[in-house]
């Protein structure tokens, strides 16, 4: 799917978002960090459209928020249609907030690897093409970088995937959230085309393999 073809199926169906919110768990907040952050830790990913891999974010226990937004680029508070044009340089990404005493960072990674997109396509994820939807892991900290090519290395060696991975290792150097609309996408728009077609199945991929993850409370399907 084109950047053209999506940004008309956002548009169609933003209009009509009350009806789905209905039908969805409501958001703890709109594509902001928790207020109160004692005790969580921070981690950045991208791989592909933000709205499934926020959703898939959201439902690990220990996450207390994921966040749709911008990072890996230069240009400051991006907008979609910028970010979408290849000129920014930034990257679809998702922000998750979450307490490292209940979820650690290696299972995160794990997440993101195997459970959250497909980290051999490169620039691209299904149809999403372009270096917007590149896979993407940012560290913050030396241990985090050591832990991220740990984690593709056995990935790697597992032969998990046909092709090698091509997941970027890139330090972390700032975040952008995406506009309010983007925020909880997945669960406000449950029978939107592009959510039914492509983030549902991703979504179901990750809760098949990782269930021992999932926070209790029941999630849409």
């Amino acid at each position: 799917m084109n950047l053209l073809t999506r940004c008309l199926s956002v548009l169609l169906t933003v209009g009509v978002a009350g009806s789905a919110q209905a039908q969805a768990p409501a958001r703890s907040t709109a594509g902001a960090a928790p207020k109160d952050l004692t005790g969580l830790a921070v981690a950045t990913f991208a791989g592909g459209c933000f709205w499934s891999h926020e959703e898939t974010f959201e439902e690990v226990r220990g996450v207390r928020e994921a966040v749709s937004g911008y990072a890996g680029g230069t240009t400051k508070n991006p907008s979609y249609e910028e970010v979408g044009s290849g000129q920014t340089g930034h990257a679809e990404s998702v922000q998750v907030y979450y307490d490292p005493k209940v979820v650690t960072y290696a299972q995160l990674l794990d997440v993101f690897l195997l459970g959250a997109h497909n980290p051999t396509e490169l620039n691209r994820q299904g149809p999403d093409t372009g270096p917007e939807y590149r896979s993407v892991a940012f560290y913050r900290t030396p241990q985090e970088k050591q832990l991220i090519e740990a984690a593709i290395r056995r990935v790697n060696a597992s032969k998990r995937y046909s092709a090698p991975i091509v997941t970027q290792v890139t330090a972390f150097t700032g975040f952008w959230p995406a506009e309010k609309y983007h925020q909880g996408y997945y669960r406000l728009h449950p029978t939107q085309g592009y959510i039914d077609h492509v983030s549902r199945p991703k979504v179901e991929h990750f809760r098949q393999l990782f269930p021992q993850l999932l926070k209790d409370e029941k999630l849409p399907m």
